[in-house]
């Protein structure tokens, strides 16, 4: 099925953010936004030149101005997601990113001009109020900014997502949109760590900064491949097993003990994607 890369995404995400939550102990989330973009950026650059002996003539694209948009759409929500993840716990912030799917609905309907049934919709709400039930973010105090942050970066990412089917309907390939996100995002992230400062690495610092890179790399191209090819809604409803898997490992590897409620929100964001996957097939497909 072309939506479950992101299935694959969504994993790779969720241990993306766990990698982050511990790294920011120790990184701002300015440097932590460059390492992320940099390790990406030489890595599809590396996988472009081996395979196509040049890397400019594959790189060359008539559709700069969208992958613009989607690259400083992409990385404002990167930037507000990674401040609430090293202010705010983690379920609380990943939740509040994961509304993504929920303004994608939205925005689909209204920018892509894509018609979706009930159920689909439903299951995309549904979906929702599982991750509402799953992780309960509670915001007290002065963590109403990063909570916000965490809020405006799922309304960016969802934008982001628009964008990427927009260049899938452009015909730019997966490698190239994902590549042209890194450049920008690794230039705005060297821009930030030179307006706030930053600080050399030590030994024992690199293997979380490469897998923080890696995972997210990864990731992205998965999800840009989920986007291109399948059901803008389909694939948004899928995002919230992202959910699921932080709290999979979150269980794994911090020994988290979650309550009865928490597990009932699992159960229920799993319904849903079941639920949007069946939808879809009833569905009359896009005329891309």
């Amino acid at each position: 099925m072309k939506s479950s890369w992101m299935l694959v995404a969504a994993a790779l995400f969720a241990l993306m953010s766990v990698l982050v939550k511990h790294a920011s102990a120790s990184f701002s989330p300015a440097e932590l936004v460059f390492y992320r973009s940099a390790f990406g950026l030489l890595a599809i650059w590396a996988a472009i030149a081996i395979r196509h002996r040049q890397v400019w003539a594959p790189l060359a694209t008539p559709c700069f101005n969208a992958h613009l948009w989607r690259g400083l759409a992409g990385f404002t929500a990167l930037v507000l997601f990674f401040y609430a993840l090293s202010q705010l716990p983690l379920a609380t912030a990943v939740t509040l990113n994961y509304t993504a799917p929920l303004f994608l609905a939205a925005l689909s309907a209204w920018w892509l001009r894509e018609r979706h049934g009930r159920g689909l919709v439903g299951a995309v709400l549904l979906g929702f109020v599982g991750v509402l039930l799953l992780l309960r973010p509670q915001v007290q105090g002065q963590a109403w900014l990063p909570a916000l942050a965490g809020l405006a970066s799922g309304m960016l990412a969802a934008m982001a997502y628009v964008n990427v089917k927009n260049l899938g309907r452009l015909g730019e390939s997966e490698w190239r949109v994902v590549f042209y996100f890194t450049l920008l995002s690794t230039a705005g992230g060297a821009a930030w760590m030179a307006l706030v400062g930053s600080h050399i690495p030590q030994r024992a610092d690199w293997p979380w900064l490469i897998g923080i890179g890696a995972t997210a790399t990864v990731a992205q191209l998965a999800l840009t491949r989920a986007y291109h090819r399948g059901r803008t809604l389909t694939v948004g409803s899928l995002a919230y097993t992202t959910v699921g898997f932080s709290a999979l490992y979150g269980v794994l590897l911090f020994g988290e003990r979650l309550p009865l409620m928490a597990w009932v929100g699992m159960a229920v964001v799993a319904v849903a994607g079941i639920w949007a996957v069946r939808a879809s097939t009833s569905t009359p497909p896009d005329s891309l």
